[in-house]
């Protein structure tokens, strides 16, 4: 047992509901500001079942609990509902935060172990208002023996919610086996995605044009996602595992006509399915994890040959075709299923997780070593501190034309991502779409990196000349939003409102009918009205001075202008839908 004093109560960490337990032993190694942490020592010599590290705290001022994916569902649960969450190298992150209603940090758990399956939540009991926090572990052990030690960190700094998270990323990185992999250049560039616009059709001397017209519009790169190794347009995946061009036919030029256009490049992969209809499906029977998926058989890393064969694959890749990057899709399938084999002599590893992390190990350090360079894009639910040592680009779940869900995954992703580029799933709307509902779809995802995925040389001139702008704009400001100190508001209201800032800038994302407040004086203030309705009030708590504005409507073209003094009090401009207020300090 162990026990602690946290918001001036006592709690003590049981084990299995018990406040002893000879095969566990807890203690706390750091102590400050209301963030403590503890070690946790578990003797499994004999291969111990799973073990549940439990605590409560009272219910006081908890608004909502936030889940790396919990996406719309921040609400409370009640400890008789839902299923608990699930944490491993390739699902989420173990961490859980509960907020209060003014966006503070109440109480934000982690664990340390993000490779291994974990079991976590916080759910509040009737009988006597609080809530019941809990970490289950030791629960994929696979035949493995031998002392587990791991460490949980408690936060309870009176601090906005997003910093509790942040600072969780933080300490995730300070252990040497989660040093995140370096993120390059092209990592922190739009990205034009071939997904939504073409799904599997594929033509190459379209896509040149495309890539021409994308560069033109501040596009950096294109993902080649999935219909290149293939003629079946069927969206299955019977066909993967071989990765011989079929559309695709003759690649390396391909390559190098996309280079020709300024454009770098990157393919998709999905890398454990291996379709019945491949012939690496005929080498390999026998070595899947399951045969029983809904898309196809899923290769088992814990053989050797397995990983040799998939490390090669990207290698001859990158080295054959002069590729840029890696769409790896798919990572979270590798996990065990009913029908999952145990182990035998002929795999190096008990544990399908430990082998998932040997395998992305082994593929990163291999394609550095040819293009250190290299961009790697994940995507949730794969984005988690374990992802960052392999991947340098996480990019939203995929969301077509929800541009709310898209600003809701962003922000989610962006408060653990760390330096980690997090990109926005790909932008894509009907061509005959009204031109400010369109730009809804781009203004919603401005705090991460824009990936395009409507075809730009066919939508209407006031479409293109939108995300010309808001492109151009997005470059303008890449740095202060990639690197500056960024905070969501409102988790229940689905961040209605978001900045990012540095000691000079402000940009302001106002996506719902909220009054921003305004305390600060900054030199330069940007406020993006994501919305649709004009009306744009700002509640000013200080004398913050005179400033000059000017607004642009979503096509970049000026509206209004003057200048404004800033005194205590309620201001009000008009901006137009989906529109742009600059403010810029005398």
């Amino acid at each position: 047992m162990i026990k602690g004093t946290f918001m001036g109560l006592e709690k003590e960490i049981l084990v299995n509901g018990k406040s002893d337990n000879p095969l566990v032993e807890i203690h706390q190694i750091f102590h400050e500001n209301e963030v403590s942490v503890y070690d946790v020592k578990i003797n499994n010599e004999k291969g111990a079942s799973p073990i549940t590290l439990s605590w409560k705290i009272p219910a006081h001022n908890i608004m909502g609990v936030w889940k790396p994916t919990t996406d719309f569902a921040k609400r409370i649960q009640a400890d008789w509902e839902l299923d608990h969450m699930e944490s491993r190298i390739s699902i989420d992150a173990p961490v859980i935060g509960l907020f209060g209603h003014n966006d503070t940090n109440i109480h934000t758990f982690a664990c340390s172990d993000v490779i291994n399956k974990l079991d976590l939540n916080a759910r509040i009991r009737e009988e006597d208002d609080c809530f019941y926090c809990h970490l289950t572990l030791c629960q994929e052990n696979q035949g493995q023996n031998g002392a587990y030690n791991i460490q949980i960190r408690i936060d309870e700094e009176d601090k906005h919610f997003s910093k509790a998270l942040m600072a969780t990323s933080k300490w995730w990185e300070s252990f040497q086996n989660l040093k995140p992999a370096p993120v390059p250049e092209i990592a922190l560039e739009p990205l034009y995605s071939t997904w939504y616009n073409f799904h599997q059709v594929l033509d190459e001397d379209v896509l040149i044009e495309e890539c021409k017209t994308a560069y033109k519009l501040g596009y950096r790169s294109i993902i080649i996602d999935d219909g290149w190794q293939t003629n079946d347009a069927n969206r299955g995946y019977d066909f993967t595992g071989d990765w011989k061009p079929e559309r695709i036919t003759k690649t390396k030029a391909f390559v190098e006509r996309v280079h020709s256009t300024g454009m770098k490049i990157g393919f998709w992969y999905s890398v454990p399915f291996c379709g019945n209809k491949s012939e690496a499906y005929k080498r390999f029977k026998g070595k899947f994890l399951t045969e029983d998926h809904r898309w196809a058989p899923v290769f088992d890393p814990r053989y050797p040959e397995v990983r040799s064969y998939l490390i090669d694959i990207y290698k001859n890749a990158l080295l054959d075709w002069n590729l840029d990057g890696f769409k790896l899709d798919f990572i979270d399938d590798f996990k065990l299923y009913k029908d999952t084999p145990s182990k035998n002599d002929n795999m190096d590893f008990h544990s399908v997780n430990e082998a998932v992390d040997r395998l992305l190990t082994d593929v990163m350090e291999t394609l550095r070593a040819i293009k250190p360079d290299i961009f790697i894009e994940f995507r949730q639910k794969y984005t988690g501190p374990a992802m960052r040592k392999y991947g340098n680009m996480f990019r939203a779940f995929d969301c077509p034309g929800d541009a709310t869900m898209n600003r809701i995954r962003i922000a989610d992703i962006n408060m653990l991502a760390g330096n980690t580029a997090v990109h926005s799933d790909m932008i894509t709307w009907h061509n005959e779409e009204k031109l400010e509902v369109a730009a809804l779809q781009m203004v919603n995802t401005l705090f991460g990196v824009p990936q395009v995925s409507v075809k730009l040389n066919e939508i209407p001139k006031d479409h293109l000349e939108m995300l010309k702008f808001y492109t151009n704009y997005w470059v303008a400001n890449k740095s202060l939003i990639t690197t500056g100190d960024f905070t969501p508001f409102k988790p229940l209201a689905n961040y209605p409102l978001q900045h990012v800032k540095n000691n000079n800038k402000l940009i302001i994302g106002l996506h719902d009918d909220y009054v921003v407040n305004l305390d600060v004086s900054y030199k330069n203030i940007d406020i993006l009205n994501a919305k649709l309705s004009t009306e744009t009030i700002l509640k000013v708590g200080a004398d913050l001075g005179n400033y000059n504005y000017s607004i642009f409507n979503c096509k970049g073209e000026l509206v209004d202008n003057g200048s404004v003094e800033f005194k205590i009090g309620l201001v009000e401009f008009n901006i137009p839908a989906c529109g742009l207020i600059q403010l810029n300090k005398k």
